[in-house]
């Protein structure tokens, strides 16, 4: 799958108010040690800590119908889990398209 700009200012549009615009921080190391100027990206002033939650919500809102009805497993502790749990009660949960189950 190749991903063009398009699809990166599709999936940013359609973030609704669920995804947080994270402030950037310089970064003297970093820019000393390349030599170019660096910011690094505060992701963890996301809603779950990680940006982890960018690229769940995108997949879980863009499901298919067919896609939909076979449900969501993550496979995952950490990050991605909490990405896809927050995606699925923020998105899915509230318009009725999946209906809970538990293993």
């Amino acid at each position: 799958m190749s991903v063009t700009y398009d699809d990166i200012v599709n999936a940013q549009q359609t973030q609704d108010n669920v995804i947080r615009k994270t402030s950037l921080v310089f970064s003297d190391t970093f820019t000393q040690i390349t030599g170019s100027k660096v910011y690094l990206k505060n992701e963890f002033e996301q809603k779950t800590g990680s940006f982890k939650l960018r690229g769940a919500y995108y997949k879980i809102k863009t499901l298919s119908e067919e896609e939909r009805k076979n449900g969501i497993v993550a496979a995952s502790a950490g990050n991605h889990a909490q990405g896809v749990a927050f995606a699925c009660n923020e998105r899915i949960w509230r318009n009725g398209s999946f209906r809970r189950k538990k293993l």
